[in-house]
């Protein structure tokens, strides 16, 4: 045979072989049903690429219904580095598995009033599940782990406020960039969570025009964040967005959040103004305590509150503006009414507003324009039993707490009927919710540096429970 007949046979041979590998390959996808194509390595069994697929969930989910986050489908991408990224998800949700497991497992136990574990006390009364909780949370310090992007410059990224009324959000974004916790790692192939650090209320600081009500540069903003991480990372893609998070105090929050549907629908939103007739999931989104902090720290009269039995000579306390639906309300059929309910719009100079909280059974705590209040904080502080005037609020971290064992909560529509509720209150009931404030103290506290179970624990451990996909209790 001469040689240009070899080289044409060569030709025709491979073109063949190439020919049947395209049509082995065409066929394997074809006859897989899920449309997943497959492969062997080596004497492995078959393995598929897993991309975590986010199982949607429409904006306004009713309350009663449970949230599907991750699903284990997969694709048919076939590379090492695809290969690699399958076993560590695998072994991370696997990981996760057990962690749900073995949460359930402690649910199934039978609650006792008070938990003492590793030196950890824990009163049962304030928790729906003590030994789930417990459970969750250790696993928590063990285990998780949260990502936080380096992309963006400050102030507007990386920094926000520690002080005054957004000092929830600033606080924490300081400890995951600066404090010194276990959770922040940085690798994010470890990373059971993202975090995008900006700040909204620095946003409205440097972006916004006063008096115009113009939110589309904050929208913009964080349009543009999320296009830079998805650009340059591949996690978010992943999942859209279902193992992210981010953190705003300021009442705009919600709104600035619409600049990325994804981030609206499907992130893990963790927000002060935790409406739930304006879009807020509490099943996907963690309520934010609104914590007011004057200089950035505790007032010193809160610091340390009065004896447990020490006499409190007026039956209920409120001061403030008067905006929002609630409070004209309120101040219509109690301010001035009667001695023992003192109710001011504003508060005579000659009065001090924490010594009236310490002199004060109940502490009216309703909402303004927007849901949340500094009030229940500070009411905690003063162990001044908070009274919640509100509709449509989720209390913070209320997936663990049972906030009927340390506040009372009165419908709109019983306001008129606010003496006659309190009063009703026996002192038995009184002290046991005096017992449930000094127990839930510590888990809103902001310390510096952290301590286990303050603010910022149990921030994250509302974050690892959406992560988790299950709601402890």
């Amino acid at each position: 045979m001469m040689k240009s007949d070899k080289v044409s046979v060569s030709i025709v041979l491979s073109a063949v072989f190439v020919a049947s590998i395209v049509i082995v390959f065409v066929l394997g996808c074809v006859s897989d049903k899920s449309g997943i194509g497959s492969f062997y390595v080596n004497s492995e069994k078959e393995i598929k690429i897993p991309v975590v697929q986010l199982i949607t969930t429409p904006a306004r989910t009713h309350i009663g219904e449970s949230r599907a986050v991750l699903s284990s489908e997969f694709s048919s991408k076939f590379n090492s580095t695809a290969i690699v990224t399958k076993r560590k998800n695998n072994k991370l949700e696997q990981v996760l598995a057990n962690v749900r497991a073995a949460i359930r497992k402690a649910a199934s136990i039978k609650n006792k009033s008070v938990i003492f574990k590793n030196n950890d006390l824990l009163s049962g009364q304030i928790y729906r599940n003590p030994n789930a909780f417990y459970r969750s949370y250790e696993e928590m310090e063990r285990r998780f782990k949260v990502y936080v992007y380096e992309e963006g410059e400050l102030p507007i990224v990386h920094d926000g406020p520690c002080k005054d009324i957004y000092t929830s959000e600033g606080r924490f974004i300081h400890e995951m960039e600066q404090g010194n916790n276990r959770f922040r790692t940085r690798n994010p192939e470890a990373a059971h969570v993202y975090f995008m650090p900006f700040s909204v209320t620095w946003m409205v600081k440097y972006l916004y025009q006063p008096n115009t009500y113009n939110v589309t540069p904050l929208k913009e903003f964080v349009s543009d964040y999320v296009r830079i991480i998805s650009r340059k990372h591949s996690f978010w893609n992943k999942t859209q967005g279902a193992d992210h998070f981010m953190v705003s105090c300021h009442d705009w929050g919600p709104v600035t959040s619409q600049g990325n549907a994804l981030l609206y629908n499907t992130s893990i939103r963790v927000l002060c103004n935790a409406n739930s007739s304006e879009g807020f999931n509490p099943k996907k989104d963690v309520s934010l305590p609104e914590i007011h902090l004057y200089g950035g720290k505790v007032p010193s009269k809160l610091l340390h509150p009065p004896p447990f039995n020490s006499s409190r000579p007026h039956l209920a306390f409120f001061a403030g503006g008067v905006h929002g639906p609630i409070r004209p309300i309120l101040l219509e059929h109690w301010k001035d009414r009667v001695s023992d309910i003192s109710v001011y719009e504003y508060l005579p100079k000659d009065l001090d507003y924490y010594d009236f909280m310490l002199q004060s059974r109940f502490c009216l705590c309703p909402s303004g324009y927007e849901v949340a209040s500094p009030r229940i904080v500070e009411a905690i502080y003063a162990e001044c039993i908070p009274v919640i005037l509100s509709d449509h609020y989720v209390l913070p971290f209320s997936d663990v707490l049972r906030w009927e064992a340390f506040s009372i909560q009165v419908d709109v529509s019983e306001i008129p009927r606010l003496k006659e509720i309190l009063m009703s209150v026996s002192e038995d009931e009184y002290t046991r919710l005096k017992e449930g404030l000094r127990a839930v103290r510590r888990h809103f506290v902001l310390n510096k540096p952290v301590k286990r179970f303050d603010v910022f624990h149990m921030i994250l451990h509302s974050v690892w429970l959406r992560r988790l996909n299950l709601r402890v209790g």
